[in-house]
């Protein structure tokens, strides 16, 4: 191609008229190797997990808080579970239990469908075997083998967050049970099967 060009303008002396659909195809090949970087950058922002999960608690029974970096960079933070399990510990018997990491991940996403960073209010998370067949003696709503006996449950509410709202952002999610209880002004969550009363 390049031999043909030159010896058209050896022969006429004029260079050749620029071949229009190569230019076409040098133009927009151009244009396709500019705009590489910046899909390659969204996709990459697309599929970047976060890099750490903050959460907060406020133990309505103690008024105990703590607010957590609880995951960082893909692993968990064991200082952070720590300071968890401690404000969520069974207030009446002072036992504590390793908070299932599930859980947390669970309220950690409600958080960010909802939009906020608010602490959660607790009203009981983790229980003791005695404080559960306490409570399972005083109403009829209490489980014998709750999920909370195993730290794989929660009852929460948002300050200022309406509780349907709540309940909506968790029944979203399709992952644990969710708990209606408008009277008693909570959520419960848990890490079993997805389920809703």
């Amino acid at each position: 191609m390049i031999r043909n060009l030159f010896k058209q303008t050896l022969l006429t002396g004029q260079q050749p008229e620029p071949n229009r659909r190569r230019f076409l195809q040098t133009g927009l090949g151009a244009c396709a190797l500019l705009t590489l970087p910046m899909v390659a950058t969204t996709v990459h922002a697309a599929v970047r997990r976060p890099y750490e999960k903050r959460i907060g608690f406020l133990n309505l029974h103690t008024g105990e808080r703590t607010q957590a970096t609880y995951w960082v960079n893909g692993r968990y933070v064991p200082e952070s579970l720590r300071a968890i399990n401690f404000v969520l510990r069974d207030h009446r018997t002072g036992e504590r239990r390793m908070i299932d990491p599930d859980l947390l991940d669970i309220l950690y996403l409600i958080q960010q469908k909802l939009g906020t960073r608010q602490e959660f209010h607790v009203i009981s998370a983790y229980r003791s075997l005695a404080t559960n067949a306490k409570l399972a003696e005083q109403s009829g709503g209490v489980a014998k083998n709750s999920m909370h006996t195993h730290g794989k449950a929660v009852d929460i509410r948002i300050p200022g967050r309406n509780l349907s709202d709540i309940r909506a952002a968790a029944m979203s999610l399709q992952a644990g049970g969710v708990g209606f209880y408008p009277a008693s002004n909570f959520i419960h969550l848990d890490t079993g099967n997805f389920r809703f009363w």
